[in-house]
């Protein structure tokens, strides 16, 4: 499964991308207004760092709107991918841009039906909400594993799942376990997923047990060894 940021802020993604995980990110309206600064300039700086899909949204709500929005935003970066809410107009855009050769991801699903006429349009991807269906008492994971089971009956449908609105490293979990195709994760949540006692308490020991060697240079070590190999 591919792992995606779901953030505006740079700082985040440079710290995630430097462990060597990170296939791509996520931005909506939201997360841009909370990060400030320029729209545009965000995402091309984002896409230049991560070098993979990047989604940008669109904010008109009519269709020829976010046809015209899509496909300014697809000129930004070559990895900008159009981001367009599950509406009737959002699917008659995506229909549009799907067939000009512009990636898109359909946002704010919430039911497996969405997510067929979705995949009929020529999505990308398509964003499933795990977080926001699990706060109406119905399972995200389940919705996650439906969508999956759909797509998989049809040799047509080629749209991904996008594991979105991941509130806790279960439902990063749930999401693998369904078969999504990618997961998009807030930053504390992918911080969360380094978090272990065992794993902490581990490492802790491995260097005090380390500290009574006399000598604690393996760089030093490994030189020396080498130069005596070659001499």
């Amino acid at each position: 499964m591919k792992l995606f940021l779901d953030t505006a802020n740079i700082d985040e993604i440079r710290e995630i991308h430097a462990w060597g995980v990170l296939d791509g990110v996520t931005t909506n309206p939201s997360l841009i207004a909370k990060n400030g600064g320029d729209f545009i300039q965000t995402v091309h700086d984002i896409a230049e760092l991560v070098q993979g899909p990047v989604s940008a949204e669109v904010v008109a709500q009519d269709t020829e709107g976010m046809i015209r929005e899509g496909r300014l935003l697809a000129k930004v970066h070559e990895h900008i991918v159009v981001k367009v809410p599950l509406t009737p107009q959002g699917l008659g855009a995506v229909r549009a841009l799907t067939d000009e050769g512009i990636r898109t991801n359909v946002t704010l699903c919430f039911q497996p039906a969405q997510a067929l006429l979705a995949a009929k349009a020529g999505a990308t991807y398509i964003s499933p909400f795990i977080g926001r269906i699990d706060d109406i008492s119905w399972g995200g994971g389940e919705l996650i594993d439906q969508i999956v089971q759909i797509y998989a009956n049809s040799s047509q449908i080629t749209t991904q799942v996008l594991a979105a609105s991941i509130r806790h490293p279960l439902h990063l979990v749930d999401a693998a376990l369904a078969g999504a195709h990618v997961a998009t994760v807030p930053y504390g949540v992918m911080r969360r997923l380094l978090d272990h006692p065992l794993t902490e308490r581990g490492n802790r020991k491995f260097l005090e047990d380390w500290a009574t060697v006399e000598d604690t240079d393996i760089v030093g070590q490994v030189e020396r060894w080498l130069a005596a190999r070659s001499a």
